[in-house]
């Protein structure tokens, strides 16, 4: 269990907060709906939160 947390849901959860980091800075550029830009922001900052879960409870498997 460790191990696929460590290889493969950390990394997931990680690489899905920089997708839509890079599509909310990606409609930013391009003078997008705001309204997009909003709803972007907020599913970054709830994957960051599961990202935070993800990788302290990795931490705490690998530690048992």
């Amino acid at each position: 269990m460790s191990e696929f947390m460590y290889y493969l849901l950390v990394p997931a959860a990680v690489l899905a907060v920089a997708v839509i980091l890079l599509l909310g800075l990606i409609n930013f550029a391009r003078g997008g709906s705001p309204q997009t830009s909003q709803k972007l922001m907020r599913m970054r900052v709830f994957f960051q939160f599961i990202a935070i879960i993800v990788i302290m409870l990795a931490i705490w498997i690998m530690q048992r």
